[in-house]
């Protein structure tokens, strides 16, 4: 269900269908970046298989520099600064906050100019 809210607010702020892949875990998700190289990652951090913590690192190792969202309800302190610290472009709170992706997806365009 989460994944399909993203897709919908991605299509809407975006204004246009845009290519999407989606894993069910980390470890699908890191081998999802590794054939496609996306613009741009949405990571839960509950995940089975790899949590979103091992996910955005193997994705960071893989490629230092790849935009890696969390989306997440754990917005605890500590789980923000640790995603910050392996390298997460930016953190957006469950449910997701429509004017907050619209943010994110303009500070990604600008830095592709």
């Amino acid at each position: 269900m989460a994944r399909k809210m993203v897709i919908k607010i991605l299509n809407d702020v975006l204004n246009e269908n845009v290519e999407v892949f989606e894993g069910q875990n980390g470890q699908e998700a890191f081998d999802l970046y590794k054939e496609h190289l996306p613009e741009i990652v949405f990571l839960d951090l509950t995940m089975p298989v790899m949590n979103g913590f091992e996910a955005l690192s193997k994705i960071k190792e893989f490629d230092k520099n790849a935009k890696v969202v969390i989306i997440s309800a754990d917005i605890q302190k500590l789980s923000m600064e640790k995603a910050s610290q392996l390298g997460a472009f930016n953190f957006i709170k469950k449910p997701i906050d429509l004017a907050k992706m619209e943010q994110i997806l303009n500070k990604i365009a600008e830095l592709d100019k």
